[in-house]
């Protein structure tokens, strides 16, 4: 099982990010925990400059925008 966690201060950009990652998930038929991390000094831990960021497994994969259902796919699928 993945972990997905996204890196934001909790905004729209940030909570709808949250729920794409979920909906891919469901449509895949697979398991994930998704992680919301809001705290300033944990995102900047990844050294993320824009948000929404979407770190897989503790690896960031995604900064700057709302990723696309097929990039999510692929991250599921890696």
């Amino acid at each position: 099982m993945k972990t997905f966690e996204v890196l934001g201060t909790g905004c729209r950009k940030c909570v709808a990010t949250a729920e794409s990652i979920e909906r891919v998930a469901r449509e895949m038929d697979r398991e994930v925990i998704v992680v919301k991390v809001t705290d300033p000094a944990t995102i900047m831990e990844y050294q993320v400059m824009s948000t929404p960021a979407v770190a897989v497994d503790g690896k960031v994969v995604h900064s700057g925008s709302i990723p696309g259902h097929d990039k999510i796919a692929g991250w599921m699928n890696d």
